[in-house]
């Protein structure tokens, strides 16, 4: 972040680089200048300031510091398999091997016998006895006194640097050469009043302490300051985008609650709205009322009643004179969506449309028709929409569903299909946890369906092992006699010789043996289906003329059937906690007490024994949505590695939630003091976004 000078220099003219090495940290760290490389901070730090006797070293020790004199050196075995031992004495008279299996000649030659080393690595036991295999070693009349440091920096390396001499002692040289020549041009980038009311180290010494801490201290401080400057600066960019937005571009109004809004409310709404529900409606009025572009995130979890409030929304802009269009990333979803719409709306009759790519050339061609003259106001459709035959008379409302499965392009189609920006709505049945939608969707206004209808009961979550399958059986039979359906989910398709698991195919015939025909019926549904079977299959199930469906994740979003009210997950242990509660979401939707089974064998990781209970404990998606954060971290969450936000370097979205909110409440303050950032004080974070090219930030930016 310092201005354009000494730190932007590309990282080949640093001594010791050169263009190969510059080419490999390029390729497998993405470090281009002497800034990214500054910026590839140590992920653990190693206590050098205690010295062990040999006496000392135990299995408990992770790590071991030795200071000795090599007194004997000897290459053993043959050619093909050799190795190099040599024997350290310390100061009491204790020995212990040093052992070298690769580099052995340039060990070899360079190791020599009388001289006093500090030898520093893992220990490892053979017959009790403790050895040291590739220590690192240093003469200690050689020690350089700038890298003495009580917190030695590890850094992370790969395979590839190490044949370039780039572990993690080469990177601490490096690193070590660019603050030695630059200490002094390091700019400082937050304001200097925020720096004093929350007391933060510098950044100069900051940079410094990070990569040689002069104790534990220090580098906690160094820590918190990187970290926030990280996360400020995150929120600074969403939240100054936002306000961009909301400056460069006026929504359309929607003046009026008319009588499409009203009369479905009214008259033809089947059940009462949620609290939660009412609350986001009147949300979203205000938003389309306000003259400015709604941006609104609506998370709300599976079965929550998003699609009646989209849909009165949608109603809400038709009122108005408007369309709108609602995308979903599957055909399957958006077919129920439309299906779900469309009998709401039937009493009224009120047309809406559906667009996928199966629709028929005839009946698109009719559908383009009735959109361009304004006939059509309400679509619904998956990828389909954004191609450049689909054309509005006057969009007002675009609404997308599980928006993380879209690319940032596909999404900005669809926005400038009318001249002035439609209003977005963007609907996640994914909880995402708070910190997350601070940081992913920090720039949209965010609503939360965080109740369930009435008459909603709460889903029973079981765990069993194997040995308690014959007791499962019954136990479908039993709902299955009470007429109700039964999935049964298994992560694989095929068989795989490597994993000690069930696949769907043997699952599915074991399954059709314990349920004969005729008594039961049994469908399966996986991803290597076509896609007229799948769908054939699928409507089998909701039709209820199968009682078990056997299936893959394909089932995971996209599929209601009120009537299922078990869900079993064969190896529960193999799918992550979003992905559970996503299947678990399939039963629970009608009005009869549901079940979701979760099937593990005995032998669980510490993890899975996490997630499992985790499951059975709670129902709270969004519960779940933070321990998911917290086992996976951001970076593996669905859909936020497309988002180019989450490039973290330090802070942990998981650990460090307070200092988020921290950060992003000193931003709100600054941007509602100096919108424009153009107080002195501010000038730093004027140069920021001038260095970063984003003082022009448009709305098809949008994450």
């Amino acid at each position: 972040m310092e201005r354009k000078g000494f730190f932007d220099t590309p990282i080949e003219y640093l001594k010791g680089v050169g263009p190969s090495k510059a080419a490999v940290l390029n390729k497998e760290f993405g470090i281009l200048t002497y800034s990214d490389l500054i910026q590839h901070y140590p992920f653990r730090y190693i206590d050098r300031t205690r010295f062990y006797l040999i006496s000392e070293i135990g299995p408990e020790l992770q790590y071991i510091q030795l200071k000795g004199h090599i007194v004997d050196k000897q290459l053993i075995g043959d050619a093909r398999k050799k190795r190099l031992v040599a024997t350290l004495k310390d100061e009491r008279g204790g020995h212990l091997e040093l052992v070298w299996f690769q580099g052995i000649k340039f060990i070899d030659k360079n190791l020599q016998i009388g001289k006093e080393y500090i030898a520093f690595g893992k220990p490892h036991f053979f017959n009790s006895k403790p050895n040291l295999p590739h220590p690192e070693l240093e003469l200690v009349s050689e020690v350089r006194k700038e890298f003495q440091t009580a917190l030695q920096p590890v850094y992370s390396s790969t395979e590839k640097l190490k044949l370039f001499f780039l572990d993690s002692k080469g990177f601490m040289r490096l690193i070590y050469s660019i603050l030695q020549q630059g200490f002094s041009l390091i700019q400082e980038t937050l304001p200097y009043n925020v720096i004093s009311h929350y007391k933060l180290m510098s950044r100069k010494e900051a940079l410094v302490q990070i990569h040689f801490p002069t104790d534990s201290k220090s580098l906690q401080r160094a820590q918190l300051r990187l970290k926030f400057e990280e996360l400020f600066f995150i929120q600074l960019r969403l939240l100054f985008n936002k306000q961009i937005k909301k400056r460069l571009h006026n929504g359309s109004t929607f003046s009026i609650v008319g009588d499409l809004f009203n009369s479905f409310y009214k008259n033809h709404l089947p059940f009462e709205l949620t609290n939660a529900q009412k609350r986001v409606v009147k949300e979203i009025r205000q938003d389309t009322y306000s003259g400015l572009q709604m941006n609104r995130l609506l998370q709300g979890d599976v079965g929550s009643g998003k699609t009646v409030v989209a849909l009165m929304s949608m109603l809400l802009a038709a009122d108005n004179g408007f369309q709108s269009c609602m995308m979903a990333p599957t055909e399957i979803l958006a077919t129920q969506h439309y299906n779900s719409i469309s009998s709401l709306l039937q009493p009224m009759g009120i047309a809406v449309g559906l667009l996928t790519g199966s629709t028929r050339k005839k009946e698109r061609d009719k559908l383009h028709e009735a959109l361009k003259n304004g006939e059509l106001k309400l679509l619904v459709g998956t990828h389909a929409l954004i191609e450049d035959k689909v054309q509005f008379e006057n969009l007002g409302l675009v609404i997308i569903d599980e928006q993380h499965r879209f690319g940032v392009e596909q999404r900005a189609k669809l926005w400038r299909k009318n001249s002035n920006p439609p209003h977005i709505l963007v609907m996640t049945a994914t909880p995402i946890p708070r910190t997350l939608a601070m940081t992913l969707y920090g720039d949209l206004d965010v609503s939360v369906i965080d109740e369930l209808p009435a008459g909603r009961k709460p889903i029973s979550t079981i765990h069993k092992y194997e040995n308690n399958r014959l007791r499962l059986f019954g136990f479908l039979k039993e709902e299955i006699a009470k007429g109700r359906q039964v999935y049964i989910v298994y992560p694989l398709i095929e068989e795989s010789e490597k994993m000690d698991y069930l696949d769907l195919m043997n699952g599915f015939e074991h399954i059709s043996n314990v349920f004969p025909t005729p008594q039961y019926r049994v469908s399966i549904v996986h991803g290597k289906m076509k896609a007229a079977e799948k769908d054939m299959e699928m409507e089998r199930f909701k039709r209820g003329e199968t009682h078990i469906m056997v299936a893959t994740t394909v089932i995971e979003v996209g599929v209601n059937v009120p009537n299922a009210s078990v869900m079993v997950i064969e190896n529960a242990e193999r799918f992550g906690l979003s992905q559970l509660h996503q299947l678990r979401g399939r039963v629970g939707r009608g009005a009869e007490q549901s079940y979701c089974v979760l099937m593990t064998s005995h032998k669980l990781s510490s993890e899975a024994k996490i997630r499992i209970d985790t499951m059975v404990r709670t129902n709270d998606g969004f519960e779940i949505s933070e321990m998911d954060l917290k086992l996976r971290g951001p970076g593996d969450i669905e859909g936020t590695q497309q988002s180019g936000v989450l490039d973290l370097k330090l802070a942990d979205l998981a650990k460090d939630q307070q200092l988020l909110i921290e950060a992003r409440k000193v931003v709100e303050e600054i941007l509602t003091e100096d919108p424009s950032l153009i107080q002195e004080k501010n000038l730093n974070l004027r140069l920021y976004f001038q260095k970063k090219g984003l003082s022009e930030i448009t709305w098809e930016k949008i994450s």
